[in-house]
């Protein structure tokens, strides 16, 4: 009886033996699959591009290049932003990226308190790189990477040399800004500045009003009046530029005027080509696109460490109505 109970037991045994080890075979055998499981689930890296100007020529460029080159990056690549520069919800567009945890921000400066808070504080403590476009703010004050487009400071420069090219030497000339005064603002200031003032003959009127329609119009014609001998007007705000032009052609033709804008509003260009403005300043918004993209991508990948602070410009050029007739 004794020797029966004895194989029972060796029996159970060895049963539960086996059952034991099979187990952490099975333990073993899984916890050596999920390092192989963990590399095959690598996403791509998420970036979003954020613009106040959504379905502007100069944005839906900029956008354009960003896309192909996000291709090329193997990256993710979403675009943001709001319309007809709403900057609230701008703002939010970008908060909301922060807090989606997105790998990298590429978006347009916008010279607020609000703007730096989001990049500087809540950006940073998230560890999310910001690498500003087309339009600047100072990395000491907003902690950006770096900086893709145009320098704003020579643009100033060639407008300034192309108006005392058409105009001469002497003369009234009208400079409408947007009353905020962006950064890239006061660079294409301090630019026209340079220029025309070596030229003593020269009279500048800095006029300021709010970014909108109706205030630059009424501005404009506000200065018509106080100032009839003006012989030209920079949009250094290229959204007065259509302002401008209307205005004028509501009590005279805008021949006699000279009249020079930039290439990041919408109706630039159009109004160019039909001979309203006299010159505007071209920039590169497909490269900057292209660029930034690429550029973030390299700092993810910890290949281009670290990022120039000065930035990275693209091309300018001056361009007249004869040269895209």
């Amino acid at each position: 009886m004794k020797k029966i109970a004895t194989l029972v037991s060796v029996i159970i045994s060895a049963v539960l033996l086996y059952f034991t080890i099979d187990s952490a075979l099975d333990v073993y055998n899984a916890s050596l699959k999920i390092p192989n499981k963990k590399v095959q689930e690598s996403p791509n890296k998420r970036l979003v591009l954020i613009t106040q100007e959504l379905d502007t020529p100069f944005w839906d460029q900029v956008s354009f290049g960003a896309v192909n080159q996000s291709v090329k990056e193997e990256v993710t690549l979403e675009i943001w932003g709001s319309y007809g520069n709403d900057q609230e919800n701008f703002l939010k567009q970008i908060e909301l990226a922060i807090y989606s945890k997105v790998d990298g921000i590429i978006v347009q400066g916008l010279d607020t308190e609000g703007f730096k808070e989001l990049a500087k504080v809540k950006a940073a403590s998230f560890g999310i790189p910001i690498i500003t476009v087309a339009n600047d703010v100072p990395a000491s004050e907003s902690l950006r990477k770096t900086y893709v487009g145009s320098n704003q400071h020579l643009a100033g420069e060639l407008i300034a040399r192309q108006l005392v090219n058409d105009m001469g030497t002497s003369g009234e000339v009208i400079l409408m800004l947007d009353s905020k005064q962006e950064y890239y603002q006061e660079e294409r200031l301090k630019g026209i500045h340079k220029t025309l003032g070596r030229y003593t003959q020269i009279k500048v009127i800095s006029a300021e009003t709010e970014d909108s329609r109706e205030q630059g119009g009424a501005l404009t014609k506000d200065l018509l009046n106080h100032y009839p001998n003006v012989d030209a007007f920079v949009a250094v705000n290229s959204n007065f530029a259509g302002d401008i032009i209307q205005e004028i052609e509501k009590r005279s033709k805008v021949e006699p005027f000279y009249i020079y804008s930039f290439d990041d509003s919408s109706a630039s260009l159009s109004s160019l080509q039909q001979g309203k403005l006299d010159g505007v300043v071209e920039q590169s918004p497909k490269e900057m696109g292209e660029r930034s993209v690429k550029l973030m991508a390299q700092w993810l990948k910890n290949e281009t460490l670290p990022l120039d602070l000065e930035g990275y410009l693209t091309d300018i050029r001056m361009i007249k109505a004869t040269d895209i007739e």
